[in-house]
């Protein structure tokens, strides 16, 4: 479950700067909030700490 996380988290913080890069900058921060708050790594909204 963790690597799907890990996974996931990458996915969406690449496509978070991908979107800042395009001139997106509000979808791209969101983004990547979700990207880090979604992986096993540093806080993840999923382990409850």
């Amino acid at each position: 479950m963790g690597f799907l996380l890990w996974i996931i988290a990458v996915i969406l913080v690449i496509a978070g700067i991908f979107s800042l890069i395009r001139g997106q900058v509000l979808w791209g921060i969101v983004l990547i909030v979700v990207g880090l708050l979604v992986g096993p790594g540093g806080y993840s909204i999923f382990q409850g700490r």
